[in-house]
C-alpha cells in the first residue's frame, strides 16, 4: 500500500525522518520497498502568469509568451501547448530547473529562433498522471507569483510503499498504519470522528434481502437523492493520485477515499439505472450465489460468466454486482447520476476468494475481504462516506436499510491470558549493553496498551511472575489468537536487534545417521557392479496374499500395496524386452506391507534382477549372445557382500514357486535370514516371454543393517600381510551329491583353522568312474603363518586332519 506522510501526519505525530520511519516500520514487518520522495519532481518549478500570448513568427504550433513570475521582470517563454492563453495561472521551470520525470534540464535556449527563458509545464512533465493534453492550468485565483508549485500539487509529499503480511488486513488502510505508527514511536493519534448523519425513519421504496447471512454478516443499503456529479476537490485528488488511484470524479472518488483511509470497501450504485434494472421504482437488494447460466457485465467491460462460488448482488434479484469483487457496469455512476445506494456491506474472506479466483479478477476490495475488514468500524466508514457525499456532492439521505446479523459486539474482542514468564522463556535475554536482562513487567504492559489492548493484572503464576489478562482491540481480533500471538507482538515492538544472540559458538560438522550412510555405500556398491536402481509405485493390483487392501484408492490397478519388490521387477523386466530396451539388470530399495494375525506389517527390502548377456559389445563373441550364469548372477551378491565385508551362506530353498526349484537359495548371515536369490522358473519366463537366464534377490534391509552395525565390521581393523610364502595342498575326493559345497568346505576350515588361510574348490566331475549318485570334488588348501615358513613336518598333521574330519563327517572317499 501506497502511504501518503502529508495524509500521515494528519493522523498520527510523527517525529521521525521518512528514512527512519521506514526503517522502523520495515524492522516491525512492514517492508518499506521505496521512498518515493516527490519533493525532487518540481524543485524551482514555480506559480507564473501568462500576461500576453503570441503566436510564433515562424512555427504554426507554437506560442511565444510573456509570463511573469514575481521577479519583476516578465520571461519570454515559447510554448507549444495548444491550450496556453493569457490571464491564466500555471507552472513554470525556470532555467537551470532539473525535471527528473522527463529527465530535462532547463537551459536558456532558441526555438526556432525566439529566446525561450523557461518552460510552461503539464503535469505529466512534473509526473503526475493526467488525461489533459496540455500545460495544467491551476483553477484558483490571485496565486502568489513566484511561490512553490508543490503544496499546490501535491508534489510537497513523501511516499512509501509498504507491503503488509497476510495477517494484518488492518494494515490496508491508512488508520491502520497510523495505529502502527503511534504504537512503534509514541506518536499521538489523531483519527478523525466521523460526523453524525440524520438518517429518515420512514421508510420508502428500499428492502435488502440477504440469502445467505454467513456469506453476507452485514449489509447497509443508504438511498440518497439529489446527487450533483463534478471533479472532487484538489485536496481529496491529491491523496488518491498519492496513493496510485485515478480521480474519476466526486462519488467514486468517496468510496476509494474511505476505502484508503479506514480499510473499508464501499460501493455506489447509480439510483435510477438500479430502478431501471430491476423493472420498478421499488428495489430490493439481493446477496446471493450464483444460478446457473447467470452473466454480468463489470466495471472492467468485460462480460463474465459466472460459476456457483460467485457471490451476487442483485436488484429484484437480477445481478448488478460481484459482491465484495466489482460493480456492474449497467449500474454505474456516471456523469448524469442524480440519486445513489450507497452499499456498505461485510462479507466472508472465504466466499470472496473463491469468487476473485473463478473469475480471474481482483480487486482493491476483494484483496481486502480476503484478509478480513474489521465488523466494528463499518458503521464508522459508512458515515465517514455519508458526509463526504453530503458536503461534496450535495446529497440528501432519504432512506437507510440495515441487515446485520453479527453475533453480540462483545465478542467482537477475545480476551487472552498472558504470563511474564512465559513472554521471558520464548523470547530470552535482552541486552542491556555490558549485562543482560529480562522484560520487566512495564514493558509489557506498555507495549500491548500502545497496541491498543487492555491490560487487567489476574494475579501471579507458580513462579511468582505476574500475568495478565489481555483484551484485543475488534481491528486485531483476526490475528491476535493466543498467547504467542502477544508474545510475538511483544518481540516485534520491543525490537528485535534488542534480544541477545543465542546461537551455538560455533556450527558443528553435519553427518548423516550410520543407516543412511550404510544405504548409501550399497546403492554405490550395486552401481558400480551394472546394476541401474529402480522406483516403483508402493500401490499394486489386489488378489496376493496377505494383501493389504486400501479402502479409498482412486483405481482398482492400484487397490493394493505391494508385499515384496521381485514382482514388480519382473514386470519392469518384461516391459523393457517388449519396448525394445533389452536386459533389465537393476535393483530397488523400498518398502513392502502384509498382514499379520498381530496387525499390519511394514519393513524395508533391496531387491534386484539381472538377465540377458551383460557384457557391453558382441564383437569378441562373434556377435552371439551369452547369458549370465547362475554362478555369474550369484558373483554380483558375493562381490557386494565382499565390500561389506559379510560372510553370508547359502542354503538351498525351494519355497518361493516363482523360482527353480533346484537354482533358489536362501542367505543366511549369523544364523538370521537375510532373503533369497534364485534363478525364475521355467513356466513364469514362458509365461512373459523373459529369456531362459533371468535371476532375481530380495533381501531383508533391517537385517542387512543390523549385520553392519556390528563393531568388528563398522569399524575396519588392520591385519599385516604374512611375509613368509605360503604351502597348498590339493585334496580330491568322492562325495554324495546332497552334501554341499559350503557344508565341506565349513569341515575343512574348522579343522584346519590354526594354519589353514583359505580353501577353494576348483573342479568338480560327476560321469565315468564316478559313482552313481555321487561327484568327484577338488580342493586346493592354503597353509601359511604369519611369523616363519612353515615346514612340511607342521603342514601335514594338520593336512591329516582335515582328511581325517571329512572322511568322519561325510564317509567320503579320499582320491589323493
Amino acid at each position: 500500500m501506497r502511504i501518503s506522510l502529508n495524509w500521515l501526519r494528519e493522523l498520527v505525530e510523527i517525529k521521525l525522518s521518512p528514512e527512519e520511519l521506514a526503517e522502523t516500520l520495515t524492522m516491525a514487518g512492514f517492508e518499506v520497498e521505496e521512498i518515493e520522495d516527490r519533493r525532487t519532481w518540481a524543485n524551482g518549478v514555480v506559480i507564473g502568469k501568462v500576461l500576453e500570448r503570441q503566436p510564433h513568427p515562424n512555427a504554426d504550433k507554437l506560442s511565444v509568451c510573456q509570463v511573469d513570475i514575481g521577479t519583476g521582470e516578465n520571461l519570454n517563454i515559447v510554448c507549444g501547448a495548444a491550450n496556453v492563453k493569457a490571464d491564466i495561472y500555471v507552472p513554470v521551470a525556470t532555467t537551470g530547473t532539473y525535471l527528473p520525470k522527463i529527465d530535462l534540464k532547463i537551459k536558456p535556449a532558441k526555438l526556432r529562433g525566439v529566446p525561450s527563458q523557461g518552460m510552461i509545464c503539464s503535469l505529466k512533465e512534473l509526473g503526475l498522471p493526467t488525461d489533459i493534453d496540455g500545460i495544467h492550468i491551476f483553477t484558483q485565483e490571485n496565486l502568489p507569483l513566484g511561490s512553490d508549485v508543490r503544496p499546490l500539487l501535491g508534489l510537497d509529499d513523501i511516499i512509501l510503499d509498504l507491503t503488509a503480511t497476510a495477517n494484518r488486513a488492518d494494515a490496508l488502510s491508512m488508520v491502520g498504519v497510523a495505529r502502527e505508527v503511534a504504537a512503534l514511536t509514541g506518536g499521538k493519534l489523531s483519527i478523525p470522528e466521523p460526523a453524525e448523519v440524520s438518517i429518515p425513519k420512514k421508510a420508502e421504496n428500499l428492502a435488502l434481502k440477504i440469502a445467505d447471512t454467513q456469506a453476507c454478516p452485514a449489509y447497509i443499503g443508504t438511498v440518497i437523492e439529489q446527487i450533483k456529479i463534478a471533479p472532487s476537490p484538489e485536496w481529496l485528488q491529491q491523496r488518491l493520485r498519492a496513493a496510485g488511484v485515478r480521480p474519476i470524479s466526486n462519488v467514486v472518488d468517496i468510496t476509494n477515499y474511505v476505502l484508503l483511509e479506514w480499510g473499508q470497501p464501499l460501493h455506489a450504485f447509480d439510483g435510477d439505472r438500479l430502478k431501471s434494472v430491476a423493472g420498478s421504482e421499488n428495489l430490493t437488494i439481493g446477496v446471493r450465489f450464483v444460478n446457473n447460466g447467470e452473466s454480468l457485465k463489470t466495471l472492467d467491460g468485460q462480460t463474465r460468466t459466472l460459476a456457483s462460488q460467485n457471490l451476487l448482488i442483485t436488484a429484484n434479484d437480477k445481478p448488478v454486482a460481484l459482491a465484495g469483487v466489482m460493480g456492474g457496469e449497467e449500474t454505474e455512476v456516471h456523469q448524469g447520476t442524480q440519486s445513489l445506494v450507497l452499499e456498505a456491506a461485510l462479507f466472508d474472506s472465504v466466499a470472496i476468494r473463491r469468487s476473485s479466483r473463478s473469475v480471474g479478477l481482483r480487486s482493491e476490495a476483494s484483496g481486502r475481504y480476503e484478509r478480513g475488514v474489521n465488523w466494528a468500524e463499518l458503521e464508522i466508514a459508512n458515515r465517514r462516506a455519508l458526509s463526504l457525499i453530503s458536503e461534496l456532492a450535495s446529497g440528501i439521505i432519504v432512506q437507510q436499510e440495515i441487515a446485520d446479523t453479527r453475533p453480540d459486539p462483545s465478542t467482537w474482542s477475545r480476551s487472552i491470558a498472558l504470563r511474564l514468564d512465559r513472554v521471558n522463556q520464548i523470547l530470552g535475554p535482552i541486552d542491556l549493553g555490558e549485562d543482560t536482562g529480562e522484560l520487566q513487567k512495564q514493558d509489557v504492559e506498555r507495549i500491548l496498551t500502545a497496541l491498543g489492548c487492555q491490560l487487567t493484572a489476574s494475579g501471579e503464576d507458580s513462579t511468582h511472575q505476574p500475568t495478565w489478562s489481555v483484551s484485543v482491540p475488534p481491528y486485531r481480533y483476526r490475528d491476535l489468537e493466543r498467547e504467542i500471538d502477544l508474545i510475538e507482538e511483544i518481540a516485534r515492538l520491543y525490537g528485535y536487534n534488542k534480544f541477545c544472540d543465542t546461537l551455538p559458538e560455533k556450527a558443528e560438522a553435519g553427518y548423516l545417521p550410520l543407516d543412511e550412510e550404510v544405504i548409501r555405500k550399497l546403492r554405490s556398491f550395486l552401481r558400480a557392479e551394472g546394476l541401474t536402481e529402480l522406483i516403483h509405485y508402493s500401490l499394486v493390483k489386489p488378489g496376493e496374499d496377505r494383501n493389504i487392501v486400501l479402502s479409498n484408492p482412486l483405481f482398482v490397478e492400484y487397490s493394493a500395496l505391494r508385499t515384496d519388490l521381485i514382482s514388480g521387477l519382473i514386470d519392469a523386466f518384461q516391459y523393457n524386452l517388449e519396448q525394445g530396451n533389452g536386459a533389465l539388470n537393476g535393483f530397488e530399495i523400498g518398502q513392502i506391507f502384509w498382514q499379520e494375525e498381530d496387525g499390519l506389517q511394514e519393513t524395508e527390502a533391496l531387491a534386484g534382477i539381472m538377465g540377458g548377456d551383460i557384457s557391453v559389445g558382441k564383437w569378441s563373441k562373434s556377435g552371439r549372445e551369452q547369458p549370465i550364469t547362475w554362478f555369474e548372477a550369484k558373483g554380483i551378491l558375493e562381490s557386494v557382500f565382499r565390500q561389506l565385508s559379510l560372510q553370508i551362506e547359502f542354503q538351498p530353498d525351494r519355497r518361493d514357486d516363482r523360482l527353480h526349484p533346484g537354482r533358489t537359495a536362501s542367505l543366511w548371515i549369523r544364523g538370521n535370514r537375510l532373503g533369497i536369490f534364485g534363478q525364475l522358473h521355467p513356466q513364469l519366463r514362458r509365461e512373459k516371454g523373459l529369456p531362459d537366464s533371468v535371476y532375481v534377490f530380495q533381501l531383508d534391509l533391517n537385517v542387512l543393517l543390523d549385520s553392519l552395525g556390528e563393531d568388528e565390521i563398522l569399524v575396519s581393523t588392520f591385519q599385516p600381510y604374512s611375509t613368509y610364502p605360503a604351502s597348498d595342498r590339493d585334496i580330491a575326493f568322492f562325495a554324495p551329491v546332497k552334501i554341499s559345497v559350503v557344508e565341506i568346505a565349513k569341515v575343512i576350515t574348522k579343522a584346519g583353522k590354526d594354519l589353514l588361510e583359505s580353501v577353494e574348490l576348483f573342479d568338480e566331475y560327476r560321469g565315468e568312474n564316478v559313482p552313481a549318485g555321487q561327484r568327484s570334488l577338488a580342493f586346493r588348501l592354503i597353509y601359511r603363518a604369519s611369523d616363519r615358513t612353515l615346514t612340511e613336518a607342521e603342514v601335514e598333521p594338520v593336512h591329516n586332519k582335515v582328511r581325517e574330519a571329512l572322511v568322519e563327517k561325510f564317509g567320503v572317499n579320499l582320491r589323493s
